[in-house]
């Protein structure tokens, strides 16, 4: 009988063929260890301490790598465990550089024969669990009020296991410099817990500091949407820069509008951090009266043309932006006794279509604007302690909306971000940790993996696209003469592993 309008049938495969769809994926196992990263979910999470059944790492990596897979609940750790192919490499590789002492040790966790190796939905769960906040803390939330509760333990020991990761990965290839990107992200859900944010929706709004020269998060903040984007931003900046690697000598910020706030931007400007000394930054500027002002003050002359280069032609090109320097001084900076040294850079770009006349009170912008020689024009002011000409700060300044942003979509529509598992705060605040960990895993496969051994072009490639090429692989997996052996279809996929295992090799 057909079974549909093309001439193929469908059965059930009852052997145990080893046939694996995710070909590419014991890539990232192997890059894991090399890394360190099963060592360091040892040492610093102690969720399930010296009990019986799966341990942090059994828990933790099988989710990373699900993140890894294209993953996005708990309930896709299924679709791992089903993979008959990955699942004995997983299992072969799980003692590996194990001693007989800590395999015993590791046995002896359960009392009959494990039955699974990849932990069930329900395992899952429960362990998560460990990351709930106390009931008073629960009690603490809610509107009227920000509030962040303190990092438990556990998650206090997944961003260390990302701090280290990060030290492993920047050992490999050190920067003297470093720009970090300060931005909040809003993750919309439909938690009863979850509180609304200021678009009118229930959501989470995470922090998050990007590094540019990585591509790495370097820290993120899970939390409630009714959360502002400007609260503790001092404290979180601070954070970062203790997780920042020993080689980095210099520091450079770039932010939004949140951000403008004059205890961070003095604590930069007058070198107060005993490390890194002045830090270098351009901040986004509320656009208030008193800047509006000093912009009504501008001649034509003062204003000048905007131009970047095109990235192809190398030529420059017009942007339709002009730019000016303004003289500013808040109250709060007039009133200190030292000078903190910042500018204010404006840009203005007039708008495309003119309002036409009579009606300029009735429309409303969502962005500032002000009226010049009777044309509307779009505003923007920032303020920075650069030495640079205006136009070259502004174009630093904007390459913060390029990656970060992308960062952000990958980890909300590209991994387990997309979905959050639960309505418990420090649950969802676990699961996102663990996201960031896979996601700064991959960053670290294209940065020392992909790029020096199949070309620069991989490091800019998007992980759909890595899933797609390398990861989602057909394959076979085989025993033979008493060693495990992948069989890969295809001979530019057969190839392109070789080449990556020999790059993973050679940083190990």
């Amino acid at each position: 009988m057909a079974q549909g309008v093309l001439p193929f049938q469908l059965s059930e495969e009852f052997s145990e063929s080893g046939v694996t769809s995710l070909a590419g994926l014991p890539a990232y196992l192997e890059l894991s260890h090399a890394m360190g990263l099963a060592k360091s979910i040892e040492e610093h999470l102690k969720v399930r301490g010296g009990g019986q059944g799966y341990t942090d790492v059994q828990i933790v990596l099988p989710l990373i790598l699900m993140n890894l897979a294209g993953g996005e609940c708990v309930a896709d750790l299924e679709r791992l465990a089903e993979d008959s192919g990955f699942s004995r490499v997983l299992e072969r590789c799980e003692l590996h550089h194990l001693s007989r002492s800590e395999k015993r040790r590791l046995r002896k966790r359960w009392r009959k024969a494990k039955q699974r190796l990849i932990p069930a939905a329900s395992s899952v769960f429960r362990y998560l669990e460990g990351f709930s906040l106390t009931p008073e803390q629960e009690a603490e939330r809610g509107y009227g009020k920000a509030y962040i509760p303190p990092a438990s333990d556990g998650l206090l020991g997944l961003r260390q296991v990302n701090t280290d990761l990060l030290s492993t990965v920047y050992s490999k290839a050190p920067l003297e410099h470093l720009t970090l990107d300060l931005d909040a992200t809003i993750k919309e859900v439909e938690k009863k817990s979850a509180l609304w944010c200021y678009k009118k929706f229930p959501a989470y709004q995470p922090l998050n500091v990007w590094c540019a020269e990585l591509g790495w998060m370097v820290h993120s903040e899970f939390r409630d949407g009714n959360v502002p984007a400007s609260f503790e931003n001092f404290r979180v900046f601070q954070e970062t820069l203790e997780m920042l690697p020993e080689g980095v000598k210099t520091v450079a910020f770039r932010a939004d509008t949140a951000s403008y706030q004059h205890d961070l931007l003095s604590y930069m400007a007058e070198g107060q951090h005993p490390k890194y000394g002045v830090i270098e930054f351009a901040v986004g500027v509320p656009v208030e009266a008193a800047i509006k002002a000093e912009i009504a003050r501008l001649t034509d002359s003062d204003w000048k043309r905007l131009q970047v280069r095109h990235k192809k032609t190398k030529e420059w090109c017009d942007t339709g932006y002009e730019w000016a320097e303004v003289v500013h001084v808040p109250n709060r900076v007039a009133a200190r006794t030292s000078n903190p040294g910042y500018r204010y850079i404006i840009t203005r770009e007039a708008l495309h279509q003119q309002p036409l006349p009579g009606t300029e009170d009735q429309i409303e912008f969502s962005f500032p604007t002000a009226i010049m020689k009777e044309r509307h024009y779009k505003l923007h002011a920032m303020a920075t302690n650069r030495k640079d000409s205006g136009d070259e700060i502004i174009r630093w300044y904007r390459k913060r909306c390029g990656e970060s942003e992308q960062a952000h979509d990958t980890m909300k529509n590209e991994l387990a971000g997309s979905r959050l598992p639960s309505n418990k705060f420090g649950v969802n605040a676990a699961w996102w940790q663990i996201m960031v960990i896979a996601m700064n895993l991959n960053s670290a496969m294209k940065r020392l993996v992909l790029a020096p051994a199949l070309g620069k072009k991989w490091a800019k490639k998007r992980l759909k696209a890595i899933r797609y090429h390398i990861i989602n692989l057909p394959g076979r997996v085989v025993n033979h003469a008493r060693e495990l052996w992948m069989k890969i279809g295809g001979v530019v996929a057969l190839s392109r592993l070789r080449e990556i295992r020999k790059r993973i090799l050679a940083l190990a």
